[in-house]
């Protein structure tokens, strides 16, 4: 990861950074990564690995497990790099990566944005991209479950 970032300073790119289980990938999460990589040159994704969705979701997650979720997301275009994070929060990747632009999804409150303070601190920024309505892993899986 830092060799990433040392890599990225010297061709002077903007790095972009964006986390998530993304465990059943929805519009939401697409639109969420093409603008990401509108906002930089290189967009950082880190994932959950299997243990910590199961922490933060519950035992019936993952729906897919790690491997299967970082081959999807390596397949889309807007994605440069990709960083499994095995911590609660992908506070520590932050700090090693400095990324120049965070972007979360509107459905985070301000205040709940890891790593928020600390890229403004160095001057980064902090975007918010607006929820797409109705998209949400936790919505579609209650949707598949109602409708099955």
């Amino acid at each position: 990861m830092v060799r990433i970032r040392e890599d990225l300073k010297k061709d002077g790119q903007t790095v972009v950074f964006a986390n998530g289980c993304f465990d059943i990938l929805h519009l939401g999460h697409i639109r969420l990564f093409q603008e990401g990589k509108r906002q930089g040159s290189v967009l950082v994704v880190a994932v959950n690995t299997d243990d910590t969705v199961r922490r933060q979701k519950g035992p019936s997650r993952p729906i897919f497990p790690l491997s299967e979720r970082l081959e999807v997301l390596d397949a889309l275009e807007s994605v440069d790099h990709l960083v499994p994070f095995s911590e609660d929060t992908p506070l520590e990747l932050i700090l090693l990566l400095k990324p120049d632009v965070l972007i979360k999804g509107g459905d985070w409150k301000q205040d709940e944005v890891v790593g928020k303070k600390e890229v403004e601190g160095w001057g980064g920024r902090v975007i918010h991209f607006p929820y797409v309505s109705g998209s949400s892993t936790t919505t579609l899986v209650e949707k598949i479950i109602r409708s099955g």
